[in-house]
């Protein structure tokens, strides 16, 4: 009965569906045109985004390109910094909060101290300043773009979650989808993320033939391997908590599909208790309230807390009592590309960095107006 409801209420919202379809079509020839301008920059510019809307796994690829690239370029992240309570381009120090610039760019800051983190909601006005500083910043990688068209990327990568196909879904708001499918085309590379690791060639082989790629285009599979659990606050905890060992545990989440996440921490547990929130969730007292009766109920001793990281980077900048800050631990993702692709992935973009550096560039320009 109730996937009958869902695939009612779908076939009601289709008109409303059209019309989100026209409108995004009509945006998106008027760029293709010419009449909707897209900047180009003089330096490599990473574009990582999607086309549907809720998690696929922007963050952790971001961050796989920041590892890949930070060692030898000055690389700058440039996102547009959801839910914070700041308008304007903002770089992130070692004290931002999430407020001031979202949790992404705050987790990403967290991990990459070393590289550029900016927001911005312009993001053309947010890359010419980063172009201004000094030294200067040698990449940008721009997180969640794929539909911010009035930057040009010289690398556009667009992330598809296997268990959401594009190519089978819907557009808004009777779908996921923020533009139609067809949008992929405008993709250099396309991620399938979250695939499954024991994925098999024939399973590989019916999705390439959905998306019906171009010549240009490059296809990969990718899934997410958890790392080891740490805590979220770990001068509250001794060394030997550092590896928890609970009878229980709370599961707390404020991410786009907690699914996953959950059936991770059902191999880790038998008695796991959820706790779900909308993505980007913004913790309250009330919430920590919650959190802390169950605890009561379960044995704080014996209990533990679980979130996801974008999680513990909110969780952090509340004020929260010793005990909880003594259960509270979170599990790290990486990306894993499947089929050893890795090295092809990581050639393609090092490639691209290495020829459109600036002076490459600018040593182009000079050749071509001599000639």
């Amino acid at each position: 009965m109730q996937k009958k409801g869902i695939h009612r209420l779908k076939f009601l919202l289709l008109p409303i569906a059209l019309l989100y379809r026209c409108v995004v079509g009509l945006r998106n020839l008027l760029f293709d045109w010419g009449i909707l301008s897209s900047e180009e920059f003089r330096l490599p510019v990473i574009s990582v985004g999607n086309i549907t809307v809720g998690g696929t796994g922007k963050t952790p690829h971001t961050e796989y390109l920041v590892d890949l690239l930070q060692e030898t370029y000055e690389v700058a992240m440039l996102s547009r910094g959801y839910k914070r309570k700041t308008r304007n381009f903002t770089i992130a120090g070692e004290s931002s909060t999430v407020d001031e610039i979202g949790d992404e760019p705050r987790q990403v800051k967290n991990k990459f101290p070393r590289i550029r983190v900016a927001v911005d909601r312009k993001r053309v006005n947010g890359i010419r300043q980063l172009c201004k500083l000094a030294p200067p910043v040698e990449v940008v990688i721009l997180d969640d773009a794929f539909q911010h068209r009035y930057v040009k990327p010289g690398k556009s990568i667009l992330l598809i979650d296997y268990n959401r196909m594009i190519t089978e879904d819907f557009l808004l708001p009777a779908g996921r989808l923020r533009e139609p499918a067809s949008a992929r085309k405008r993709a250099d590379i396309i991620l399938i993320t979250k695939s499954p690791g024991s994925l098999k060639p024939i399973e590989m082989r019916n999705i390439v033939n959905k998306l019906h790629l171009d010549l240009h285009q490059h296809l990969f599979f990718t899934c997410m391997e958890y790392g080891t659990i740490q805590p979220v606050f770990p001068e509250s905890v001794s060394s030997a908590e550092h590896t928890p060992d609970a009878t229980s545990m709370v599961l707390l989440s404020g991410i786009a599909n907690p699914a996953p996440f959950i059936e991770y921490a059902s191999t880790l547990n038998e008695k796991v208790q959820v706790i779900s929130f909308p993505d980007h969730h913004r913790y309250t007292e009330k919430d920590i309230i919650q959190l802390e009766k169950i605890l009561d109920k379960t044995g704080r001793d014996t209990s533990m807390v679980l979130t996801t990281e974008k999680d513990a980077v909110r969780l952090q900048s509340m004020p929260l009592n010793n005990s909880l800050k003594k259960v509270l631990y979170f599990v790290p993702i990486k990306v894993i590309f499947l089929n050893d692709d890795r090295d092809e992935f990581n050639q393609i973009i090092l490639n691209y960095v290495r020829s459109n550096q600036r002076n490459n560039i600018l040593h182009k320009e000079t050749n071509h107006a001599a000639s």
